[in-house]
């Protein structure tokens, strides 16, 4: 009796050994495992970092383009307000300005000024699109030198006087 017994507990040890190799394999996989979750979040994290890096330095030159289109905007409308003094002018007695009247009583005149307003409005459009200023457009500092309808893109030299 005492023989079976001692196979009984001999054969309870080497299971509980067998048991707890086979727990250890386990958890050596489950750590493997582990770790190799943890690198993969770790190289998740170096990268969410640089999207968000990407994105701060996009969300800045958004805000540095909206405040060079906040600047355009509000340099178009003065040019729109003195192109509108330019057309809406009152006399000395009070009375507009009609350029239809104008144009009946100095055809020629009116028609080169407004030949040459259009060239200038065309060359702004141009310039706006894209187009690269020329040498002239460049250098120019007089007023008689000057795109008259655009001055603020086409001559970046000029300074009102």
């Amino acid at each position: 009796m005492f023989g079976s017994i001692k196979i009984a507990i001999v054969l309870i040890m080497l299971a509980g050994a067998g048991g707890g190799f086979v727990y250890v394999k386990n958890i050596k996989a489950d750590l493997a495992t582990s770790e190799a979750n943890n690198a993969k979040l770790l190289d998740s994290v170096s990268e969410q970092q640089s999207v968000i890096e990407q994105q701060k330095k996009d969300f800045s030159n958004i805000m540095e383009a909206n405040k060079r289109l906040q600047e355009t905007t509000v340099t178009l409308a003065k040019e729109m307000a003195a192109l509108d003094d330019k057309f809406n002018k009152t006399n000395s007695s009070g009375k507009k300005r009609d350029i239809g009247d104008l144009a009946i009583a100095r055809t020629k005149t009116i028609e080169k000024i407004i030949n040459r307003a259009s060239a200038n409005a065309q060359r702004c459009v141009e310039i706006s699109m894209g187009a690269e200023l020329t040498e002239k457009e460049i250098n120019a500092t007089k007023k008689s030198q000057i795109n008259s309808e655009c001055p603020s893109i086409a001559n970046p030299n000029y300074i009102p006087y």
